[in-house]
């Protein structure tokens, strides 16, 4: 049975990190002791051993251990034998070129499918989706391939902003960008606002969280789901 969290973001503006998602996390890994965490994306260039530190306050509050990946002597088997996953957010392209690197990809793949929980924020978000093809960060990394874990059959937006009308900004928006994504690919794109998550069990994929999500079809016009609204039918 597979136990998914896709969320946006780690930390909502005004609150600690995963603070939002505190009563969710103790449901989610309620037969988890400890987590592993995957901190290769090292959000503002910190270390990995800054980063598990972050996370692992955050999991104690929920009353979690948590271990960082990068400490084990051999990342594969910490994986199989891992009791819940966490990925975080920063560089995907720093992610998934660390996950190439160390062969492990398809290892996280294969936990979930056999039912390790897995929650995912921000850069840990874009991995579920087909591609990182619709990740907001810069390329300072170059990975072997932009697939990968397609654990949905779409592509994630995390971070998705709607057009400031009154911002003088007069670079592209995030709508703009994933119609540029369009015009090349044909996967669906989910832009997951801040607050939102999309929460899985087996075959239900369902929007959860504080915010609406907007979607993207190519060849349609972008529309909004409702909170509780189950994605599947997206491929």
């Amino acid at each position: 049975m597979k136990s998914i969290i896709i969320a946006s973001t780690s930390t909502l503006f005004g609150s600690g990190y995963l603070e939002y998602l505190s009563e969710e996390l103790k449901l989610h890994f309620k037969n988890a002791k400890t987590i592993l965490f995957i901190p290769y994306a090292r959000p503002g260039g910190i270390s990995h051993d800054e980063y598990t530190e972050i996370a692992a306050l955050a999991f104690k509050k929920i009353g979690k251990d948590l271990i960082g990946l990068h400490q084990s002597k051999n990342p594969k088997e910490a994986i199989k034998n891992a009791e819940g996953l966490f990925v975080g957010g920063g560089n995907t392209f720093v992610l998934v070129s660390q996950l190439y690197k160390n062969d492990i990809l398809m290892v996280i793949k294969e936990a979930i499918e056999q039912g390790t929980p897995y929650l995912g924020t921000s850069a840990g978000s874009n991995i579920c989706g087909l591609t990182m093809h619709t990740t907001n960060d810069m390329p300072i990394m170059y990975p072997p391939s932009f697939k990968t874990l397609g654990l949905v059959p779409f592509n994630i937006n995390p971070h998705y902003l709607d057009p400031d009308l009154n911002s003088e900004h007069m670079g592209e928006t995030r709508e703009q960008r994933i119609k540029e994504f369009h015009a090349y690919n044909t996967p669906p794109v989910v832009g997951l606002r801040e607050g939102s998550y999309i929460k899985i069990r087996d075959n239900q994929l369902i929007l959860k969280g504080k915010l609406n999500a907007r979607i993207f079809e190519q060849n349609k016009a972008p529309y909004e789901v409702p909170l509780n609204t189950d994605l599947s039918h997206l491929k």
